[in-house]
């Protein structure tokens, strides 16, 4: 019987495989498409024999103006922020072996919110300690999170519910320190608080990409551990995998991905907690443990939020995370309709 098992289990592995890299593959060609669309879009409308003209340095001032300092940086970010949003998400997803183990749900982006919002109140208001004050904030979060959550050993379901709880305190934290603040510091939280890409600039996004190459490179180690971790603790504490160390040292990976995107553009929901399972359902793969797959979905579903959020009204900018939470709402909805009826 376990000959005949790997022989059927061969294909069908080969068959996964080669769906997940053709489903990488038109996902990277909607990112492409969805990014030269972008670039073609707003009050100074621009053809792509204009963005040819960029590369080739024979565009005019202008021009150069409009695509590498106006639009690009902004682009570049959604892309960016998009993938480091859902790696995050994938890696608590995983941790949690539940679909709704998000940084959004589970309290870790309030977290980095109330780190910018110390920060802003102590005075700071540059990317460099924004994104310390973000850091910070989730950290902290997420060991106190952690610590409550631990009893013999991080259970899926506390880790949630004690999350929520945490999340919903930090809220009411974010809410009495806008209120208590001076108007100008409120108004700064405020707006960055509603998440968008509309400030960030090439700064913002080259040190939020070092952070993010951080996570990136030890990505391929924790993708590892995390298959393992997904068939129980037991099973990955026979198979040689560290656990608790494991479990810290991927609530820290995830973390540092959302903080960096936090700190930079505020917290944008629903990314996190959608591009992890629209990845799995588009590959095929049975667990949520798929970092390249989640990283392209949440670029192409932040890119396209993004334009949504300055060209859907015309006239009406809106924030880019006021679009998310429009369509994560929803999500959310159906997501616990579905958990509902299977007993969650």
């Amino acid at each position: 019987m376990n000959g005949v098992f790997v022989l059927r289990a061969g294909p069908l592995s080969l068959k996964v495989t080669r769906r997940a890299v053709v489903v990488c593959g038109l996902l990277g060609v909607t990112l492409i498409a969805l990014a030269l669309w972008a670039f073609t879009l707003g009050s100074y409308p621009l053809s792509l024999g204009d963005l040819t003209a960029v590369l080739s340095g024979t565009a005019g001032n202008s021009v150069r103006t409009v695509v590498l300092e106006w639009r690009a940086p902004r682009i570049v970010a959604a892309v960016l922020f998009g993938a480091a949003l859902a790696v995050g998400g994938a890696i608590f997803q995983s941790l949690t072996r539940n679909p709704l183990g998000s940084p959004d749900v589970i309290g870790f982006t309030t977290g980095s919110y109330t780190g910018v919002v110390l920060t802003l109140l102590a005075g700071a208001t540059s990317y460099a300690a924004l994104a310390a004050g973000a850091l910070a904030g989730g950290l902290g979060t997420a060991l106190a999170v952690y610590l409550l959550a631990f009893r013999r050993g991080v259970r899926d379901f506390r880790l949630i519910i004690v999350g929520i709880a945490v999340g919903a305190l930090l809220s009411s934290v974010n809410t009495w320190f806008s209120v208590k603040a001076d108007v100008d510091t409120a108004l700064r939280a405020a707006a960055w608080g509603a998440g968008s890409l509309s400030a960030v600039g090439w700064p913002a996004i080259t040190l939020a990409a070092v952070a993010l190459a951080g996570v990136a490179s030890a990505a391929p180690v924790a993708q590892r551990r995390m298959r393992r971790l997904e068939l129980g603790d037991d099973a990955a504490a026979m198979l040689g995998v560290p656990v608790e160390r494991t479990k810290l040292m991927l609530v820290v990976l995830g973390v540092a991905a959302t903080a960096a995107v936090t700190a930079a553009a505020g917290p944008i929901a629903f990314v996190a907690l959608a591009a992890p399972q629209i990845a799995r359902r588009l590959t095929g793969h049975g667990t949520s443990v798929d970092l390249a797959g989640s990283a392209l979905v949440g670029a192409v579903l932040l890119l396209g939020a993004d334009i949504a959020a300055q060209h859907a009204i015309p006239g009406v900018p809106l924030p880019t995370g006021a679009v998310t939470v429009c369509v994560g709402g929803v999500y959310l909805l159906v997501l616990l309709i579905r958990e509902s009826r299977r007993g969650f």
